[in-house]
């Protein structure tokens, strides 16, 4: 379960990138994230994921104060996420086995056990038949797929995608899409940070909206409009 308490995040310099927001999403659950460039989806899903402190407020991840752990702690949580940026941040002198191994050997997973997974997570993205392939030759859906499987490979309970089709024409970004709800209906906690409200209005999962840092409302297309 992820649970924030009325949790504010203000840079040096500047105003608050997120203001008083309180939610909670479950284990299991997919959530959007949606709201204007700027307004605080990026600090958000850095809260959730232990990149960023919140200035006040508290924020449970699996029942642990992100705030109170010691920063040895961190690495050990971040175990526990998958993490997907609009930008890929892909190693493009190394193909598509070598960048998704990386996780892997992180965590001291070597050998068969590390290649049977890389080649799982492939397959689970349509890229097993690329594995030797070097990123730089794939399409930019290809691409996002790739950073998907890099993100999963180590078998996340919780998957965060920061704007993930952000660059990618209707048909990529339904086919991206269609993975994260494959890995939601397998049980894994999937929150995507996205401007598109008016396509994520018609699912029927929770949609955490934000205006200018603070969360006007959470949304499920099951249970109506609740303001927190």
């Amino acid at each position: 379960m992820i649970k924030f308490d009325q949790v504010t995040k203000r840079y040096p310099g500047s105003n608050e990138a997120l203001k008083n927001a309180s939610f909670t999403i479950e284990a299991g659950e997919l959530a959007f994230v949606t709201g204007h460039s700027g307004a605080g989806k990026s600090t958000l899903l850095k809260l959730i994921a232990a990149i960023e402190r919140p200035t006040s407020g508290t924020v449970l991840i699996a029942n642990q104060n992100i705030s109170k752990l010691k920063p040895s702690a961190i690495p050990f949580m971040r175990r526990k996420f998958g993490l997907i940026f609009q930008d890929h941040k892909l190693l493009y002198d190394r193909n598509c086995f070598e960048n998704v191994i990386l996780p892997l050997h992180i965590n001291g997973i070597t050998g068969n056990e590390a290649a049977k997974r890389v080649r799982a997570a492939l397959d689970k993205v349509g890229l097993l038949h690329k594995e030797k392939a070097m990123p730089i030759t794939l399409s930019g859906g290809e691409q996002q797929r790739l950073a998907i499987a890099r993100a999963v490979v180590s078998r996340p309970s919780i998957l965060i995608a920061d704007e993930p089709t952000g660059n990618l024409d209707a048909s990529y970004a339904a086919d991206i899409m269609a993975i994260f709800h494959a890995f939601h209906q397998v049980g894994v906690t999937v929150i995507v940070a996205t401007h598109d409200a008016l396509g994520m209005s018609t699912t029927q999962n929770r949609v955490l909206h934000l205006n200018q840092g603070q969360l006007t409302h959470t949304q499920s297309g099951l249970d109506g409009v609740h303001h927190e």
